[in-house]
């Protein structure tokens, strides 16, 4: 069972990683005075034929939705395993 909260609040991407297409992802992330690690390189969702910026994420216990907007990332939802 998960725990859904919808944020919809900027955050601080503090560092980047890229895949092999040289697309670049979060991989740390400061929201609320915490800061969160990522441990994959997050699910992608594509419209048509370019990114939407929308990507999932998690860090073994959460998963974080985000989606980059006008070069700023958004925190839309998180879910917690309960």
């Amino acid at each position: 069972m998960k725990n859904f909260t919808t944020i919809n609040c900027p955050v601080t991407i503090t560092a980047i990683g890229f895949d092999g297409g040289l697309h670049a992802y979060p991989k740390r992330m400061e929201w609320d005075g915490q800061t969160y690690l990522f441990i994959d390189r997050g699910i992608r969702v594509r419209r048509g034929e370019s990114m939407c910026g929308s990507v999932t994420m998690t860090n073994g216990k959460q998963n974080f939705c985000l989606k980059r907007t006008a070069g700023s990332w958004m925190l839309v939802s998180m879910s917690e395993y309960v």
